[in-house]
């Protein structure tokens, strides 16, 4: 038994100005797309149904996917070491305040001497990555969750007004002049500085930023974030 936070997804869908302080509240239940947790989902262009594409969103959702597929094995390791861990202090699994969330883990679980190489710190450092890896995890599925609604029609593509509409939500500064490669530069950078401070936050603020604009998840949002969370 892996225990997760509820997704916040129910507060992405009521209409107008979304306080950040609301947003940040559920911001510990983002975990909740991990259902199954399991290796890595294939690495396909954001949103299956789509045939192909090239340019600015096919080289930023690769590049937050293959952030995604790493988290998860991380987050799977930390979690099987915390699990085995308690076990030899035979206490049961400490209680996080979150939904318990059965996972058939297609990843080995990690053996003692995985756990004990990993985490020499014994208990008190697996419990440390655990939250480690589960931050970290949030904050790249929530980019992924960002940078799918702002392809509003879900045609795999960022027109001028989406392009710029996420640059502004990411206060970066927009050229349409500039070639694909550098937009997506400047977007993989953007997310690459957020991801190594694990500013959720900013994530969260640059969402807001897009929902007063009128973005919302769609259907097809919805099942791409299910298919890279297994």
């Amino acid at each position: 038994m892996v225990y997760f936070p509820s997704h916040m997804q129910d507060v992405m869908h009521k209409p107008g100005f979304i306080q950040s302080q609301a947003l940040m509240t559920r911001t510990a239940l983002i975990l909740t797309l991990l259902l199954p947790l399991c290796l890595p989902a294939p690495l396909l262009v954001a949103g299956g149904m789509h045939e192909t594409t090239n340019g600015v969103f096919d080289q930023f959702t690769r590049h937050i996917q293959e952030q995604i597929a790493s988290d998860k094995v991380a987050f799977a390791q930390a979690s099987g070491c915390t699990n085995w861990f308690y076990k030899q202090e035979k206490h049961k699994p400490a209680p996080l305040n979150v939904h318990p969330i059965r996972l058939d883990l297609i990843l080995e679980p990690p053996s003692r001497e995985d756990c004990l190489r990993l985490y020499p710190g014994g208990l008190d450092a697996v419990r440390q990555d655990f939250h480690l890896t589960q931050s970290s995890l949030s904050v790249s599925l929530t980019s992924y969750e960002f940078a799918l609604v702002v392809d509003q029609d879900d045609n795999a593509r960022y027109n001028q007004e989406e392009l710029r509409d996420l640059f502004q939500s990411l206060a970066l500064a927009y050229d349409p002049t500039h070639s694909p490669a550098t937009q997506a530069t400047a977007l993989t950078e953007r997310f690459d500085s957020w991801y190594r401070t694990r500013n959720l936050e900013q994530v969260m603020n640059g969402m807001s930023q897009l929902y007063e604009k009128g973005y919302r998840v769609t259907a097809a949002d919805r099942a791409e974030l299910d298919r890279v969370t297994q």
